[in-house]
């Protein structure tokens, strides 16, 4: 069985830039992460190992006692940041400058006095970020969940991880559903997740199947897996070698591989022997 790699994979610069942060940190037991540092599992396994505490991310009633607070590479709203320091907690900011771009560009729209919509997964810290500081703002997941909103100006801006096919989708739906409205989109999607997509479009005419390695919180990772599926190729999504399952490929020839932008790089090469030997 063959095995081709995509071109463009595994850890974007943001993470990286996270990941060195921590690495640096000087003492690590003083530090809680705000959150998941990235969605990766063997990642907060190792953080953990290092001695940082960290914090749930649909936990944030409560301030965490250590003295210093991590940022996570997805971004706080500025309220989240406020009531931090408020406490007087020191925060050690690792948030993707690509995440601060949607951020920014969201909080133009508002002063516009727009609605803004936010296309993008419900739930997920950086769209619970983003929500966070405008006063009036949603988010749409899908063109199926796009309505006519009661707003005579509308502003969109996406997660940084949407597929761009998803934003071309939902930013057609709402103008659409919404005709009579003053409407300004503005592209948020950061460029390693096109990378990556973009990669992954070009390797699946060449394979039977698709391994695409990544934690299972990981919104890109998801999505690489789901644009697979939606072109008729099967996919499956694994956390590590360990995963994989050799009756996935039976009748495969050629398998294909690729892995979200939290994926340790030794991970990815672990998946890429193993599937060498089967």
């Amino acid at each position: 069985m063959q095995v081709l790699v995509a071109d463009a994979l595994g850890f974007c610069f943001g993470v990286r830039d996270a990941l060195a942060v921590a690495a640096g940190a000087d003492r690590p037991q003083a530090v809680t992460i705000y959150g998941e540092l990235v969605h990766n599992e063997t990642v907060q396994s190792r953080l953990a190992g290092m001695g940082f505490r960290s914090a749930g991310e649909n936990d944030r009633e409560h301030v965490p006692d250590t003295p210093l607070v991590m940022i996570t590479a997805h971004g706080v709203s500025d309220r989240e940041r406020t009531k931090l320091e408020s406490a007087g907690k020191q925060l050690i900011d690792t948030t993707c400058p690509l995440v601060v771009k949607v951020h920014r560009a969201a909080r133009q729209l508002a002063l516009e006095g727009r609605h803004v919509l936010v296309i993008g997964r419900p739930g997920h810290v950086e769209v619970r970020g983003i929500l966070e500081d405008l006063a009036s703002g949603e988010v749409v997941e899908n063109a199926a969940a796009v309505r006519q909103y009661p707003h005579a100006r509308l502003g969109i801006v996406c997660q940084s991880t949407t597929p761009p096919r998803l934003a071309a989708e939902v930013n057609t739906a709402i103008r659409a559903a919404n005709p009579e409205a003053d409407i300004r989109f503005v592209d948020t999607i950061c460029q390693p997740t096109r990378d990556r997509q973009d990669a992954v479009v070009r390797l699946l005419p060449l394979v039977d199947a698709l391994i695409v390695v990544g934690g299972r919180n990981s919104n890109n990772t998801r999505e690489l897996a789901a644009l697979c599926r939606d072109r008729g190729v099967p996919a499956y999504h694994v956390q590590s070698a360990g995963d994989l399952d050799a009756g996935w490929f039976r009748g495969c020839r050629v398998v294909g591989l690729t892995a979200g932008t939290s994926t340790l790089d030794d991970t990815i090469q672990e998946v890429c022997q193993a599937l060498t030997e089967m």
